[in-house]
């Protein structure tokens, strides 16, 4: 079986967000940054090369395939900021619909910028994604 390519590592968070070119966008990863830390009471790092990871959970699948993954997390991609949520947390559909400018894959939230949505509604989603990871992987 092949191993998961996306592992936490030692790489520097700092220098991930103090590599992204446009200033608008790196103060908005920032801001994720600090509002995941405070939702997961865990420090911020880097899973694979473009992740921003807080704390850990270890998955299996019924296949056998198993691994790590983060609990949350964020990537500056080129056009959008894709936040990392868990599906099935209460609320989820009602809070995305009050969130603003996004687009929804099955657990990845994309949004260009923090100004097109509420900051408010963003750090529910993220706290109900948190708890719903905790409760199905302890």
């Amino acid at each position: 079986m092949a191993e998961n390519k996306t592992r936490a590592t030692d790489a520097s968070v700092t220098a991930y967000l103090s590599a992204i070119a446009d200033e608008e966008r790196k103060r908005d990863c920032a801001t994720i940054a600090e509002m995941m830390a405070r939702i997961t009471q865990a420090p911020a790092r880097m899973w694979g090369t473009s992740i921003v990871g807080f704390d850990s959970y270890h998955y299996r699948y019924e296949s056998g395939r198993e691994g790590d993954a983060p609990v949350t997390g964020f990537s500056s991609r080129k056009s959008d900021i894709s936040v990392y949520l868990s599906t099935g947390a209460p609320d989820q559909e009602a809070l995305l619909a009050r969130l603003g400018r996004h687009k929804m894959g099955k657990a990845c939230l994309s949004i260009r910028k923090l100004a097109d949505v509420d900051m408010d509604v963003l750090e529910q989603l993220v706290a109900g994604s948190v708890a719903e990871v905790r409760r199905r992987h302890g």
